[in-house]
């Protein structure tokens, strides 16, 4: 079953009097349970993909299926319950609310979904325990190494059973021994929960893992190699 489709999917930008085609007609789908890489160089398009993916962006034109639901023909609002109720991100900067702990980041999605207080604590904690953070949930983040926040972004994101998560260069600020940690745990996630993930990056460590790499040139698919 196909999580995202993708149809002629294409996104201009203007720079002054000058429109850059990052996308130009992009073909492709992601089905359930697929753990894809996105790879290509600077400017390939694969972070714009992302983001018209997860909703954070509207396409100039095609088509963009997530979960059954078109996005290319919804507003603001519209994409926000999208990635509300169906997606889940983890970003390169972590993202998290310094303020709050561990469990509190991981909770916030669902206390915005309005699952119940029993629900939502038997979630967290199992989520919490998944990515290897047992015992660190009053934690806030400038009390976690990087490593230990990128985790937590990643229960956030995998916590409410979304239909796809969304890793932008989730690597990008870690080690290579870090890095290396946190995309075996995607992997498991992947293998043992069934979480399907698309990444966008330029780590070759994300590559050799992936079941799949998709990469762009020029606004293009130009190879899709499954393994």
């Amino acid at each position: 079953m196909a999580i995202v489709s993708v149809e002629q999917l294409t996104k201009d930008y203007k720079q002054g009097t000058h429109v850059v085609h990052a996308l130009a007609g992009i073909d492709v789908e992601i089905e359930s349970g697929e753990f894809t890489a996105l790879m290509g160089p600077s400017g390939s398009g694969k972070t714009t993909l992302l983001n018209l993916i997860g909703g954070l962006d509207a396409p100039t034109g095609g088509k963009v299926v997530v979960d059954g639901k078109d996005l290319a023909t919804m507003g603001g609002g519209g994409r926000s319950r999208i990635r509300l109720n169906h997606l889940g991100f983890v970003f390169q900067a972590y993202n998290l609310i310094p303020v709050l702990s561990a469990y509190e980041n991981a909770e916030f999605v669902l206390l915005l979904q309005g699952v119940p207080a029993a629900e939502r604590k038997e979630k967290v904690m199992q989520v919490l325990a998944d990515v290897g953070l047992k015992g660190m949930e009053k934690r806030r983040p400038h009390e976690l190494s990087g490593g230990q926040q990128q985790r937590v972004a990643v229960a956030r994101a995998i916590v409410s059973s979304p239909a796809l998560v969304l890793a932008d260069e989730p690597t990008a600020n870690l080690d290579s021994t870090t890095g290396n940690d946190l995309l075996d745990t995607m992997k498991r996630l992947n293998e043992e929960r069934g979480v399907t993930f698309l990444f966008a990056t330029h780590d070759p460590k994300v590559m050799e893992r992936a079941k799949r790499v998709v990469r762009l040139v020029d606004g293009k698919v130009w190879e899709d190699i499954r393994k």
